[in-house]
């Protein structure tokens, strides 16, 4: 808890903040920390002061000075932040060596349950519950995404839409500009980037919460700068051992979601099933032998 809390009140604005106030000479002890941090992550902080060619003392009176209570908050710092600013080469690097490819398969399947165990294991479950009833009360949902996650919001719109409720997902720059022109405090945005955070994703959840909209973060750390912008925030890791980021939990994490809305008024949501049920069983769109 004390590492969530620390996250949410330490970003990296306000650590660079910090660190331009430090003296020239600490300032250069400390440039190859933020420069790599990857490589720092795991590093005590003897082994730390060593490579940085000062002294353990240094090394903490640094990091007290860049607001951290210690060397341990430190490292959680190090950890978002290597997340946050990975690369499709950083996660190939970091794959372990297996025994040829089937040993990668097996390797990509365990680092998705990894992926959803740590999801299953961090979920506030009351707070998904508390915003399921968010969704029927709005008067507009849209979902902001770009790039790859735009197939995330897409397959959350459809859901969304399928229980009858008024979304829309805004997946390149002009839709997101467009779609948040016309907010209001009656509106729900949800806004889901990862790592650094993609810019029109962040400027579209900026341009919401502008204009009173309850604002919504799905991202893998809380270094994202949607979490600087929205009210609240879900994480869910998108680790991976091969070149592309795995979105294994963050589509279980819209799932869970969608459950949560559509049992917050089973009722309704029964009715639109049966609909669907009769579609499914005899709508021309269906393949017939």
């Amino acid at each position: 808890m004390k590492r969530d809390s620390l996250n949410k009140t330490l970003h990296s604005k306000q650590i660079a903040e910090k660190l331009n106030r430090l003296n020239a000479k600490r300032q250069e002890i400390v440039r190859p920390i933020f420069e790599h941090p990857r490589a720092f992550v795991l590093s005590s902080v003897r082994a730390m002061a060593k490579s940085l060619g000062t002294d353990p003392a240094t090394v903490v009176r640094i990091v007290r000075g860049l607001g951290f209570p210690g060397f341990r908050e430190f490292q959680h710092y190090l950890h978002d932040l290597s997340l946050a600013y990975a690369t499709s080469a950083d996660t190939m690097r970091k794959a372990p060596h297996s025994t040829g490819i089937p040993g990668f398969i097996s390797d990509s399947l365990d680092q998705d349950l990894k992926n959803l165990q740590a999801l299953k294991n961090t979920l506030d479950t009351k707070r998904v519950a508390a915003l399921a009833k968010r969704f029927h009360e709005a008067r507009r949902v849209i979902v902001i995404a770009g790039d790859l996650a735009a197939t995330l919001a897409e397959y959350f719109e459809y859901h969304l839409v399928l229980l009858g409720l008024n979304a829309f997902s805004a997946t390149s720059g002009g839709r997101a500009v467009h779609l948040t022109r016309s907010l209001t405090r009656q509106d729900l945005v949800v806004t889901i980037s990862f790592r650094r955070g993609l810019r029109q994703t962040v400027e579209g959840a900026e341009h919401a919460r502008a204009r009173g909209s309850y604002c919504v973060a799905i991202t893998d750390t809380y270094l994202s700068p949607l979490t600087r912008v929205c009210h609240e925030t879900f994480l869910a890791g998108i680790g991976s051992n091969s070149f592309g980021a795995s979105y294994t939990a963050p589509v279980s994490l819209l799932n869970a979601l969608l459950a949560a809305i559509g049992q917050h008024r089973q009722k309704h949501t029964l009715a639109i099933v049966r609909e669907i049920s009769e579609e499914q069983r005899r709508g021309s769109r269906w393949h017939r032998d």
